[in-house]
This record gives C-alpha cells, sequence and structure tokens, in this order.
C-alpha cells in the first residue's frame, strides 16, 4: 500500500461485508445474544472485555446474554494468548466468565488484515482497541460493516484521521449504529453530577479553566535483537507518533474532553512549547519521537481561556481539571469532585464498566448512543494543541484540521524498514499545508 489512502480504499471494500439487518434495529426488543469480537489484544483490549462482561452482570446476572465470539490482533501470539486468559477458570478478572467465551480457532486471527476477517463474522459489536494510529481505519470498516462500536479514545494521531472519523460522524447516525468512546469520565456519576450543577449556574459563568495530566514515564520497551523496524514500532507504540500521537493525544485528551464537555465546545485555537528533557540523545529512552513535556493555551470562541498542561517526568502527579466561574471554582479529578471546597457529586460504579452499561443499554433500547463526534472533538483539541507546541506557532481550529497532515508510513508492512526520525524539534517542524 503507497499511502494512507490506499489503505483507506481497502478498509472500505473490507466494510463492505453485507449483514442481513440493521444491528441496534434488531436489538431493540432485547432478547437477543449480543456477540463480542475484540480487534486489539493488548491490556487495554483485554480490560474492555473484562468491563463489558462485568456489565452485562450488572444489567443481567449471570444470565446475560454477551458472548465473546472472536478476537484479532497484528499478532498472533497476542490473539492467542487472549483466548487462553479469558478461558482460564483460575483467573480472577475472567475466570467466572468462561462460559460467556465463545471463541473458536476460526474465529481467532492475526496479521494485519486480521481486522477485516472479524468484521467479516457475525459479531455484533466489536472493541476497538489498537494503538490509535489505527483507529481511523478500524472506526470506518466497522461503520462500513453495520457493526455497533466500542472504541478506545483517542480516535485519530492527525488531521487526515480527524477527517475521516468527522466524516463518520453523519454515515453511523443515519445507520443508528452506536458509538461508545473510552473516554470515559462522560459516564462516571461524581462528573455526570457536577456537570449538573455547573449547568445549573453553581460557579456561574465560566471564566477560564486548568487540566492537567502530569505524570512519570511511561512503560518503554527495549528493541529485540533482529526485530524489524515496523514491528519494534508496533512492540513499542506508545514513543511513535504515527502510532501514538504524542502523549497530549494518547493520554491528556480525558482532560481536554471534560472541559469541552463543560464548554459545550471545542477551542479555537491554540499556541504552547514543549519538548524532551528526560528522553534525550544518548539516554536509556532516547527511541521513539514523543515528547516528555507539553504546555498549551487555548482559546474558545467567547474568549474563555484553557491552561493545559501534561508531561513525564519525575514528581508530583496531578491529573485533574479546575474550572473558574464568575461566581466560585470547580475542582475535578478521578473520583473527587468539589464546587467552591464543598463535595459535588460521588461514584458508585466504575467507569471502565459504566460506559459498557451505557452502550448495551442503549443498544437494547432502540436509542444507540454515538459519541463520535465528541470524541473526535476532543481528539483534534489534544492534536491542535500538540501541533501548536511542535511548530512554535499559534494555530488555529480550521486550519489545523484542513492540513494534509498524514502521519501513516508509506508501504507499511510487518517486515519492512521505516524512517527512524528523530522527536519533532520545536519551532522547526512545519504543519502541512492544507489537504
Amino acid at each position: 500500500m503507497s499511502n494512507r489512502r490506499d489503505f483507506l480504499k481497502a478498509t472500505a471494500a473490507a466494510g463492505g461485508v453485507a449483514v442481513a439487518n440493521n444491528f441496534a434495529s434488531a436489538f431493540a426488543g432485547g432478547g437477543d445474544t449480543i456477540k463480542v469480537g475484540l480487534i486489539g489484544c493488548g491490556g487495554r483490549g483485554m480490560g474492555a472485555v473484562k468491563d463489558i462482561l462485568n456489565a452485562e452482570e450488572k444489567i443481567n446476572g449471570s444470565a446475560g446474554k454477551v458472548e465473546i465470539v472472536a478476537v484479532a490482533d497484528v499478532f498472533k501470539n497476542k490473539s492467542e494468548n487472549a483466548v487462553k486468559t479469558f478461558t482460564n477458570e483460575k483467573s480472577k478478572d475472567y475466570g467466572r466468565f468462561t462460559k460467556k467465551v465463545k471463541v473458536t480457532p476460526d474465529t481467532t486471527f492475526s496479521g494485519l488484515d486480521a481486522y477485516q476477517k472479524l468484521l467479516a463474522t457475525d459479531v455484533n459489536l466489536v472493541i476497538l482497541a489498537t494503538p490509535p494510529g489505527f483507529r481511523p481505519y478500524h472506526l470506518e470498516a466497522a461503520v462500513k460493516a453495520n457493526k455497533n462500536i466500542f472504541c478506545e479514545k483517542p480516535v485519530a494521531v492527525d488531521a487526515t484521521g480527524a477527517r475521516k472519523c468527522y466524516e463518520l460522524v453523519e454515515e453511523s447516525r443515519k445507520k443508528n449504529i452506536a458509538i461508545v468512546a473510552g473516554t470515559q469520565r462522560r459516564h462516571q456519576k461524581g462528573y455526570i453530577e457536577t456537570m449538573k450543577h455547573i449547568r445549573d449556574g453553581a460557579i456561574g459563568d465560566i471564566v477560564s479553566a486548568r487540566c492537567s495530566w502530569n505524570g512519570n514515564e511511561p512503560w518503554f520497551h527495549k528493541r529485540p535483537e533482529g526485530m524489524a523496524d515496523s514491528t519494534y514500532q508496533l512492540y513499542n507504540w506508545y514513543h511513535y507518533l504515527w502510532l501514538c500521537g504524542d502523549h497530549i493525544v494518547e493520554q491528556h485528551v480525558h482532560n481536554l474532553d471534560v472541559i469541552n464537555w463543560a464548554m459545550g465546545e471545542h477551542p479555537v485555537r491554540a499556541v504552547g512549547f514543549g519538548g524532551r528533557a528526560v528522553r534525550h540523545p544518548g539516554g536509556p529512552k532516547e527511541g521513539g519521537q514523543i515528547w516528555d513535556h507539553f504546555a498549551v493555551e487555548y482559546e474558545y470562541k467567547n474568549g474563555v481561556r484553557l491552561s493545559s498542561y501534561c508531561r513525564h517526568l519525575p514528581g508530583d502527579d496531578d491529573v485533574s481539571e479546575t474550572l473558574y466561574g464568575s461566581k466560585g471554582k470547580c475542582y475535578t479529578r478521578d473520583g473527587y469532585y468539589e464546587i467552591n471546597k464543598k463535595p459535588s457529586g460521588s461514584d458508585n460504579i466504575s467507569a471502565y464498566v459504566q460506559e459498557h452499561i451505557d452502550l448495551l443499554n442503549s443498544i437494547r433500547a432502540g436509542s444507540p448512543l454515538n459519541e463520535l463526534k465528541n470524541v473526535t472533538d476532543s481528539t483534534f483539541t489534544a492534536i491542535l494543541g500538540r501541533n501548536a507546541c511542535y511548530g512554535c506557532k499559534t494555530l488555529n481550529w480550521e486550519d489545523a484540521l484542513a492540513s494534509a497532515e498524514d502521519t501513516m508510513p508509506k508501504g507499511y508492512a510487518l517486515d519492512t524498514p521505516l524512517d527512524a526520525t528523530r522527536a519533532p524539534v520545536p519551532g522547526t517542524w512545519k504543519l502541512p499545508p492544507r489537504a
């Protein structure tokens, strides 16, 4: 495949898989089994399987009608190990669900086209949990195949991928397809209660905001001897831009999503700076392309400014959101919520489980949730901030989204060499012109 467009054509062809009925309509009565396929058998995908099985147990107890029927991963050992884990009766996480796992050797797929093979089966719902660089392709193929979707965030890593996701919003709505995203705070009771207080005027008009995901360094895999460039980059995906989008996109998107939720819109421009302080040449984590710190100032249409920070550096952690209003202040973090120094909400269930409860209930009610627009807005908010920092330029939303930016390697295969481009150098990186 010469470039992303060729890949998208192949995806569209795979998406032509015929299905007899619209999925959401077929399950409006609530009596049929929901057959789940997992695409991406890493830690998040495995966790999502656990979460959806727990969600169904909370809805219908042991009589639940959610089954795991197919798995897919680029690497054969990953897909096979996933099945072994799901069917291990001694597993703390999966042991009580083994009867809900109906995966067979014929529905255990591997290779770059594994997702296409899975979508050709009779699964009703797919979990998309591969590295984010593939997300727009997999979303497009799943929508074309009329599958309902749980997709992890972010949904793109560049402007080309974000535009594809925006195109899929209307198509998925017309097909009545459910798409719930892994921005789980929107399903978290404490956040929902706090947002209601804000809507009811508890802090007055929002005048400014702050959010952060400041933590220590993430995992990093050293390259095994003899491993091809393309395979190693998948193996160490968090550290490559075309797969991860940098940590402002892959991780900080959660906090940006909360602020967009409170504002009811996305920002219109961004300016910022950042770089690499601990991932320096000659260091133990020299490899890879991502930065270790970003600071961004976003501006919304009404003039409200958001100060956004994220880092992978030694020191104190801070993962939180603050909204400053004309009548007070709101502070939130996972599991803690306050407005004007008084509790504003509380949790009663894991948000990772609740998002699947909401997904399943919406399907069975015949009113499928579709969060693709919101998660694409928040994903591109992060991409906008990243690119403003890379280029040391003020970027506006329209120009950045119209860019020809396309990070997918040309001619990608598991055994081909890839450009070992260093991390972007502040001020020298250039945003590609309009597509």
